[in-house]
């Protein structure tokens, strides 16, 4: 019963509430309700052009009107494939006040995945960039999709007549019927998962699982807080496609009245120079962004990290060296936390008030309660403190289940508690500590190896930048231990180096028994190392 005790409610700020309060009827209300607090204030910034809330809905409520001249009909899915720009706010609350679906399309997949996520989905409209147009195009006649608006940064490309762009669609006119959600029942999103473990799926986050999780997020970031900057800053380069980037970010930003500069994609020069001329108040990133901003420690030491409120990061765990890295470059701590797409997606995190612990990704946020549970005689059971197990989620921003795929949906969702699939800890105070995925564990000789850890260990060695560490069989050990690593660029360390620096820091069932250093390690589109893709290539070629 300890984890239903909530443990790590002695460590809430007294202004922030044990259950998170939504006081929203839909994601199109919050925004309403945003527009009427914020008004003329600038909420987007892109490029030198800013757009205020008011501007905001207005162009909102004119896409929803030629959506809605389109024939859309409440329910309907509309894909939207952009990088990080106001317009993808646009699209979205569009789609909200039409009580639609909106599926997030990555803009890094190739037409196979395009056309599986289009079909799979049944989207019929699509907000897309233009320069994405001719790989739509190509699988549309094997997809439900009847209509594109196409989002020009540039100089326009010629579209088919059924398809028209931004612009035109932006000044529709005519009259909608306000739609009637239910924010319990009614879904907002579509977010795909990576389909590392298998065929993408669709998890369905309704309209309240999205406003319990950003607020949740909100509250303890702001809420302790005294006075915050009238025109405060922040830096949206998290790609909203994600989940993370989207809730925990773009949806904050709106949230507080923020003013977003928004960037479509991570370049360390390009964030490092924005943060030194914005001076914003908030900086959240994936780890692989840390790794990046870390390769650059001359322009980034100056930058004035230190002087920001919060610096967060999520999407995957963040090597302690890392992060221990950039506060000595920097002076500023990079708060941890953890979350996944079935969550909308943040379940845990450190927030400005908690002190940090090394390793840690922190407590869990409002409403939600996590437990650490074992498998003993078909039954969970909690595992002692300390002890590790599979960490399983209850809360508000639970997701519905998987798009059309309900044994998946029964597999993960277990009377009310969501199965992450993630091994973890918890110390006595509360705070939670990943060691690994349970279907990346690898048994060596007997043994419990977790790569994370092997990892970790590599991070400490200079001139590491990344690592991977996987399982391989082994005919004598049952599995053995891999290691695959990138360099930093003036980095002369050799395959011998690294497996003698395992051997020392590592039990010996633990230390690599083989490393191979490449230029770039397997990436998502949001930063995530691919650990999966790695092994299933090394997998064929030992069947091979």
């Amino acid at each position: 019963m300890v984890y239903r005790s909530k443990p790590w409610l002695k460590w809430y700020e007294s202004k922030i509430d044990e259950h998170v309060s939504v006081k929203y009827e839909s994601l199109y209300d919050f925004l309403e309700d945003a527009v009427g607090r914020f008004g003329n204030k600038p909420a987007f910034t892109f490029y030198g052009k800013q757009f205020s809330f008011n501007e905001t809905k207005a162009i909102v409520d004119r896409l929803s009107v030629h959506l809605h001249n389109q024939g859309f009909q409440k329910g309907d899915r509309v894909a939207v494939m952009l990088p990080n720009t106001p317009h993808y706010i646009f699209a979205l609350f569009a789609i909200f006040r039409l009580g639609g679906i909106a599926v997030q399309v990555n803009p890094m997949y190739v037409e196979r995945e395009i056309a599986f996520v289009l079909e799979d989905s049944g989207a019929k409209y699509m907000f897309a960039l233009d320069a994405f147009y001719p790989k739509i195009k190509k699988v549309q006649a094997d997809t439900y999709l009847k209509h594109i608006v196409a989002i020009g940064l540039g100089e326009k490309a010629e579209l088919a007549s059924e398809d028209v762009y931004f612009e035109e669609a932006a000044h529709a006119v005519g009259e909608i019927e306000e739609c009637s959600i239910n924010p319990f029942e009614d879904v907002a999103i579509l977010q795909y998962t990576g389909g590392t473990t298998g065929v993408p799926k669709g998890v369905m986050l309704t309209h309240n699982n999205l406003l319990a999780n950003f607020n949740q997020v909100c509250d303890a970031i702001y809420k302790p807080l005294e006075n915050k900057p009238e025109d405060f800053k922040m830096i949206t380069v998290l790609p909203m496609f994600h989940v993370y980037g989207l809730s925990s970010v773009a949806l904050c930003g709106i949230r507080e009245g923020a003013n977003q500069i928004v960037l479509p994609r991570f370049d360390v020069q390009e964030v490092i120079e924005t943060v030194k001329r914005e001076k914003p108040f908030l900086f959240a990133a994936v780890p692989t962004m840390y790794f990046g901003l870390n390769s650059q420690p001359e322009l980034l030491k100056d930058a004035g990290f230190d002087q920001l409120y919060f610096v967060g990061s999520g999407g995957a765990p963040l090597p302690v060296e890392q992060a221990k890295a950039f506060q000595k470059i920097t002076g500023a701590q990079v708060n941890d936390g953890y979350g996944l797409s079935e969550a909308s997606p943040t379940v845990i995190f450190t927030p400005p008030f908690l002190p940090a612990k090394e390793g840690s990704i922190g407590i869990p946020v409002q409403s939600t309660i996590v437990r650490i549970v074992r498998e003993e005689n078909g039954e969970y059971v909690d595992a002692p403190v300390g002890e590790a197990g599979e960490l399983i989620v209850k809360g508000p921003q639970v997701m519905k289940g998987y798009w059309n795929r309900p044994k998946d949906t029964e597999q993960a969702l277990k009377d009310g508690w969501l199965h992450t699939g993630d091994i973890a800890k918890m110390d006595e105070d509360g705070y939670f500590y990943i060691l690994d995925r349970s279907k990346d564990m690898i048994i060596a000789s007997g043994y419990n190896v977790y790569p994370r850890e092997v990892e970790e260990v590599l991070y400490g060695l200079d001139g590491v930048e990344e690592a991977i560490v996987i399982g391989l069989p082994d005919e004598y050990r049952g599995e053995t231990v891999k290691a695959f690593v990138k360099l930093k660029a003036d980095s002369t360390l050799t395959v011998e180096e690294i497996l003698a620096f395992g051997k020392e820091n590592l039990a010996p069932y633990k230390a690599p028994k083989a490393v191979e250093i490449l230029e770039e390690l397997p990436k998502s589109a949001v930063g995530k190392l691919l650990r999966r893709e790695l092994r299933d290539q090394e997998l064929k070629k030992v069947q091979a």
